[in-house]
């Protein structure tokens, strides 16, 4: 197996575990994903969720197949009430992401818990978090940008209409 086939052959092991330990955090995706009829509805609803889990050896990113014409602000939002995730680039202990929420928010009973760190920009919109022990609301517009540790619980509380909030974000391993 040359090595690039083999990083892409991690990299999707990495996603796959980090989708099923999200099962555990938001519950209501074990139920999305059951829901689930065919292999693209998964792969679809992983990408969703900011897992890319599709991609096979030599195949193309779901990025590099969507015309971005070299500006992220170009990219459709989703519907309302979601979140798209796309990978932009990927190492093997960090990746940077664009995420585009539209009129979306944590699940009641979910907060985020993610092992890696992560330091964001937004670059469109506006959007309010929460964060657990202490608690405390953050509001956000355009241009800030926030580091979060590992295991900070955190939740988003909501973020704007279409076009949506877009953010930047960069997660990284020690």
């Amino acid at each position: 197996m040359a090595e690039n086939d083999l990083h892409l052959f991690l990299e999707k092991v990495k996603h796959l575990n980090q989708m099923v330990d999200s099962l555990d955090e938001f519950p209501e995706r074990r139920r999305l994903l059951k829901d689930c009829t065919d292999h693209n509805q998964v792969v679809q609803l992983a990408r969703s969720w900011g897992y890319e889990i599709g991609r096979r050896w030599g195949e193309l990113s779901y990025l590099d197949s969507t015309p971005l014409k070299s500006n992220l602000l170009r990219l459709k939002s989703p519907l309302e009430g979601q979140e798209r995730k796309l990978l932009l680039k990927g190492g093997e202990k960090w990746r940077l992401e664009l995420i585009i929420s539209c009129s979306a928010k944590s699940p009641v009973e979910g907060w985020y818990n993610q092992s890696q760190h992560e330091w964001f920009v937004l670059l469109r919109g506006s959007a309010r978090l929460r964060f657990k022990s202490p608690d405390e609301n953050l509001d956000l517009s355009v241009g800030d940008y926030m580091y979060l540790s590992p295991h900070r619980l955190h939740r988003v509380e909501r973020t704007d209409p279409s076009p949506g909030t877009t953010w930047l974000s960069l997660l990284w391993s020690e």
